[in-house]
């Protein structure tokens, strides 16, 4: 007969194994995200272990990982995103759904349900579309860039500066409900086919709700509507005869300047960015590509870094967006970012983030390109990186 105490252990280890399973909080999530003007859908993955809890989030279908640690203690969750200066917090109920914070807004997520494929026929609206509007940076129009898969429809709408990243679901019937949030840029986005051929629009983001309407370019020319704006045109330099200065510390402290000795005879690829910045980190992992493929080349790209004031102590927040992404080339802290103008007056018209200096080898800016599209937006991201590459490699080519 078994001793007593053996019983008790075995009862324990099961009744322990018990609770574990039923408070496990490794899956698929399906989450809601309180806005000021409505909720905005989104999904994410909870995996690692109680101590070391990993979150994905989801831009499309692609995952992002940008979860620097995390616990799950007693039912309570807490993860951080250092390169997003945010955390996620929150408690799971009895019920097993969990309720909390991401960041200041508020959440609830619940295990995700099966996915199941949209009834309804969709019409068809992929392609580049127009959104005619007087934005804040000057800009008359934005596009809307739409992707229809058997998965469902996928979308981003570009600015200047760049774009929503990918915005994703179905159709029910009447409208295409689409939703995104990974960590930053939360948006949902309601298209609802017009007889006319339009779209009208109708998104939430955390700065409010817009309505807006959708034209196909050539409808929109016909209408005598403006183009969206050239990201090669929108921000110049005051006198391209006269040297680019900038100037900035290092991580260390040490105060760095276009005439430091590593710049010498190089072509210099000087982005203004911030780790606040959304469409700063679509552009992070590019930049290490070119500098991984062309610095022995000649090629010097520097990261001119204006962050928000909270930011500045400790620089936490750049610190891990440089290690996010594994960050080689030069990162100069140059001031916050609503000093960006006063530090860099001999720019024109800067004011959309990232934007990027193109400058030969005699220190003198060749070219200017604004903004940085994300994969969400298609053939415009594939051109914005060949642009890029084409402008890198006619200037190492040139005194070489």
């Amino acid at each position: 007969m078994p001793r007593l105490s053996h019983v008790l252990a075995v009862i324990l280890f099961m009744t322990s194994a018990a609770v574990h399973a039923a408070t496990s909080i490794t899956g698929h999530w399906d989450g809601m995200l309180q806005v000021p003007d409505g909720k905005i859908a989104f999904r994410f993955d909870i995996g690692g272990t109680p101590d070391r809890v990993e979150i994905t989030y989801f831009d499309g279908d692609t995952p992002v990982r940008a979860s620097t640690g995390g616990h799950f203690q007693n039912g309570a969750l807490d993860v951080d995103f250092a390169s997003y200066a945010t955390k996620l917090a929150a408690t799971l109920d009895k019920d097993g759904t969990l309720r909390g914070t991401i960041g200041a807004l508020p959440f609830e997520a619940h295990p995700a349900a099966a996915r199941k494929a949209a009834a309804p026929k969709a019409p068809d609206i992929a392609g580049v579309w127009e959104i005619p509007l007087d934005s804040a940076k000057g800009e008359k129009a934005w596009r809307l860039v739409v992707d229809q898969k058997p998965t469902g429809t996928y979308a981003a709408i570009l600015r200047i500066d760049g774009d929503t990243g990918t915005i994703n679901g179905v159709f029910d019937g009447t409208a295409f409900n689409l939703s995104r949030f990974a960590a930053e840029r939360p948006v949902s986005l309601k298209i609802t086919p017009q007889a006319d051929g339009s779209l009208a629009l109708v998104q939430i983001d955390q700065f409010g709700k817009r309505e807006l309407k959708a034209l196909r370019p050539t409808a929109a020319r016909t209408a005598g509507l403006a183009a969206p704006a050239d990201p090669a045109r929108h921000t110049g330099v005051k006198d391209p005869s006269e040297r680019m200065r900038f100037s900035g510390a290092d991580l260390d402290g040490r105060q760095i300047t276009q005439d430091d000795p590593r710049f010498k005879g190089k072509v210099v690829v000087l982005n203004i960015t911030g780790s606040w910045c959304p469409n700063c980190h679509d552009e992070a992992p590019f930049l290490a590509e070119l500098d991984a493929k062309y610095r022995a080349k000649g090629l010097e790209v520097v990261g001119l870094d204006f962050e928000n004031p909270e930011d500045m102590k400790e620089l936490k927040r750049l610190r891990a967006f440089i290690q996010r992404y594994g960050l080689k080339y030069t990162v100069l802290v140059a001031g916050v970012r609503q000093d960006v103008n006063t530090l860099l007056p001999q720019a024109v018209n800067l004011n959309a983030w990232p934007t990027t200096f193109f400058i030969g080898r005699d220190g003198k800016v060749r070219t200017v390109h604004v903004g940085f599209p994300s994969r969400g937006s298609k053939e415009f991201d594939r051109q914005a990186r060949a642009e890029i590459t084409q402008t890198v490699e006619q200037l190492l080519s040139e005194g070489s």
